[in-house]
Order: structure tokens, then sequence, then C-alpha cells
């Protein structure tokens, strides 16, 4: 299934700037989507193996303030809302459920990666809600009302996931088992939702994109450097708690289709374009970082 993933991109590009209207027309179906990924890898994880590190610690502050951090400077800078929009969904989005896969390939441990798929995603589940409380399209509304209502959607569709599959191999083990087996359809299901996202986002790019082709191109140099970071920091962050490789992945390689979906779904619709352009630098890096360890061995 690895050997498909690196053309799941330029497939869901391709698809998504022919067919984006009627992509749009089925964008209901995404956190759904997104649910059942997120619920086909958690039951595949022994839960009683998870073990939150140091590690993990420091990568969720650093997603918890850069994000926010990055969100005000770009303000400060003067980038534009949808940009400081942009960096903070690009930057705050959960980790990408194959980053196990990839991590493990190129040598990371599993149970360290798998650990923080998860830990991300709470994570974000909680913060998300607060940030968008006076970010976003809901800022008008009293602060708890709005927290409470992005919860109220946020958490089912992160969260939840992680909870029913706690319960499956608590109570009913079978089910949980059953489940399991089709784990393997997490993979054609992100590339439906990818697919999805990117052609809301297209859509809305050729209807406003016109009027701030100055914020989309900042937003690409802005990915650019981002993703530099990211996978930079990760890399030595890691090194410093004995797996390089994993503090790369679990801080550069995002869940990019969530991260499209939330930027349309409670923030300026354009701001997509980031974790859009993120996604595309992302992939070409873990196609270099693979390439480099097959020519190695």
């Amino acid at each position: 299934m690895h050997k498909l993933r690196p053309y799941v991109l330029p497939f869901a590009i391709v698809v998504g700037l022919l067919f984006h209207r009627y992509l749009v027309q089925v964008r209901n179906l995404t956190p759904y989507l997104i649910f059942t990924i997120l619920l086909l890898n958690d039951v595949a994880v022994d839960m009683k193996k998870l073990r939150v590190t140091k590690l993990h610690v420091w990568l969720l502050l650093f997603q918890a303030f850069v994000s926010l951090g990055g969100y005000f400077l770009c303000k400060a800078l003067g980038a534009g809302e949808i940009v400081a929009q942009g960096v903070l969904v690009g930057v705050l989005c959960p980790v990408a459920a194959a980053s196990v896969v990839i991590a493990t390939m190129l040598g990371a441990n599993r149970e360290t990666v798998t650990t923080y798929t998860i830990v991300g995603n709470l994570m974000v589940a909680i913060v998300a809600p607060i940030y968008f409380s006076f970010i976003g399209t809901l800022q008008e509304l009293p602060f708890l009302q709005s927290v409470w209502l992005i919860f109220r959607r946020v958490a089912p569709t992160i969260a939840l996931p992680f909870f029913v599959a706690l319960a499956l191999q608590r109570f009913a083990p079978k089910a949980n088992a059953f489940l399991c087996r089709y784990k393997g359809l997490s993979f054609y299901l992100w590339a439906m939702a990818l697919t999805i996202t990117l052609g809301q986002t297209i859509d809305f790019m050729f209807l406003h994109g016109k009027e701030e082709m100055d914020s989309i191109l900042i937003m690409g140099a802005a990915s650019i450097l981002f993703c530099i970071i990211q996978f930079a920091f990760g890399k030595w962050l890691g090194g410093r708690y004995g797996d390089r490789t994993a503090g790369g992945q679990m801080l550069g390689q995002k869940n990019s289709a969530m991260g499209i979906w939330i930027a349309n779904t409670y923030l300026l619709p354009l701001a997509a374009v980031f974790p859009a352009l993120y996604s595309i630098w992302q992939n070409l890096f873990n196609s270099w970082q693979l390439w480099r360890k097959e020519r190695r061995n």
C-alpha cells in the first residue's frame, strides 16, 4: 500500500481541479471519513502499550504555542488574516496517521509515533475550540458559548474515535478484532478525504483566489518555511531523546486532509491553501527520505 502513497496527492490534485464543483457538494462527508480513519487506526493500537514521554509533551507544546505565536507574528508583520490563519492551522494540525508507516520505514520506534498520533489528536480537540473562539468565523459569540459550540463539533470527529476504540478493546474485543481486519481501508478513506478537501479548496480558489493572490503566494512561501522548521526542530528534539527520525515525522508530517477540513469549517476558507500546499512539500520530503534510505540499504 505504501507504494501507492506517493501517487495519492497528485491524483487528489488532478481530480480536485477537474471535479471541484462536484466535490464541494459532498464536503459534508469529510468529518465522517476522518472519524472512520482515526477509528480504524486506533482499534489496531494496543492501548496498554501507549506511553507518553517528554518528547511527546515538548512536541505538543510546540504545536499549541508556535501555532498561536505564528498567527500573531503574521498579523504583526502585516501578512493579513488569511495568511495568519493558514499558519495557525498548518502548525496546529495533528500528525498524520500515515506517519507511523513512513516513520517505521525510516527506522523510528513504532510505539513512539503511534502514541503521538493519538495524543496529538486529543490535544487538537481541546486546543482548537479555544483558539477558534477568538480566531475565525465564530469569534462574535461569547467566549464560553463559542468554545462549547466548536468543541461539540470537533470532539466527535477527532477525539471520540480514541474513546470508542478504548471501550471496544476493554468491553468488546471481538468487535475490535473485526474492525482491525479492515484497518487497511483507512488508506483509501484518507485518499478520498484528501480529494474532497482539496477539491473544496480549489473551488474556493477559483471563486476568490484572484482577489487574494498575494496571500496565496505568501502562504506558498510560508508553507515551505514551516515545513522545514517543523521537520528540522522535530529531528533536533527527537535526537535529544534518542529517536531523531520519530521526532521529525511526528512534528513535520501533518494530516493535511484534516487541516484543510478544519480551515474550511472554522476559519477563512482560503486559509486551507496553507495545509494544501504544505502537503505537497511534506510528501516531496518524505519521498526523498525514503529514496535516501533505500539507497543506503
